[in-house]
């Protein structure tokens, strides 16, 4: 893979993500926004609110891998192993709870439509895509799967505790004073059995992908030994 294609990729992905984020919170500020209820809070409330969001947290990651592949497209470390991992599983969560969860509830128009369906559908779809054209690979063991349970079990904890001194809470499956310990107790391990899965098929799928580093990485097929003795796109 030409590393230039893959930056121009990567680059898209960032732009979108970005400008959506923009976009989104330039509509928080004004008022203009789903996030503001027929009792409009003050902004700090609703900035607040705004970074509490799981779609906001998950762009955010994602726009931060994209543009450091933009950069570098074979980027790696331990730290962004896992923040890659976190934001490639939770646009995919992302876009799956909106479609068939969240977006019936939603009547919108104009630049919150625009703005919505960039958050959770455009750029998770760019997300994805770049990671399976563009890798790099292979970037998904054990223990970055485990590291990467941390930030949602984080964000579950803080929604909660926080949703019980405010009453206010993101989404209408996690807010306890409506729907009851219960449910939302359940749909919390539904969320985290579905993030759970998602990194598991995500770790599979990686595993049955070609290949991609830069020509000139140390374990790029084309330089290890290995590729010459195993067919093309093994594991090095």
């Amino acid at each position: 893979m030409n590393p230039l294609i893959a930056r121009i990729g990567h680059g898209l992905t960032a732009a979108v993500g970005i400008f959506a984020l923009i976009a989104q919170l330039v509509l928080v500020i004004e008022g203009a926004s789903v996030l503001i209820t027929d009792d409009p809070p003050s902004l700090a409330e609703r900035l607040r609110r705004f970074v509490l969001y799981f779609t906001i947290q998950c762009n955010l990651l994602a726009a931060v891998a994209a543009v450091s592949l933009m950069i570098k497209p074979d980027w790696n470390g331990a730290f962004w192993r896992v923040l890659r991992l976190d934001a490639v599983v939770g646009m995919i969560i992302t876009g799956l709870v909106h479609w068939f969860f969240l977006r019936p509830l939603l009547d919108l128009q104009g630049w919150s439509y625009a703005t919505d369906n960039l958050l959770h559908v455009v750029t998770p779809i760019l997300v994805v895509l770049c990671w399976i054209a563009f890798g790099p690979r292979p970037r998904i063991d054990l223990r970055t799967g485990l590291l990467a349970l941390i930030w949602p079990v984080a964000w579950m904890v803080l929604i909660l505790v926080q949703g019980a001194v405010s009453g206010w809470y993101p989404y209408p499956f996690l807010d306890v004073g409506s729907q009851g310990a219960g449910p939302v107790a359940i749909a919390a391990v539904l969320i985290a059995v579905a993030m759970i899965v998602t990194g598991l098929l995500t770790a599979a799928a990686e595993r049955r992908l070609p290949v991609w580093l830069a020509p000139d990485h140390p374990r790029s097929p084309r330089t290890s030994p290995a590729a010459d003795s195993g067919p093309r796109g093994s594991r090095p």
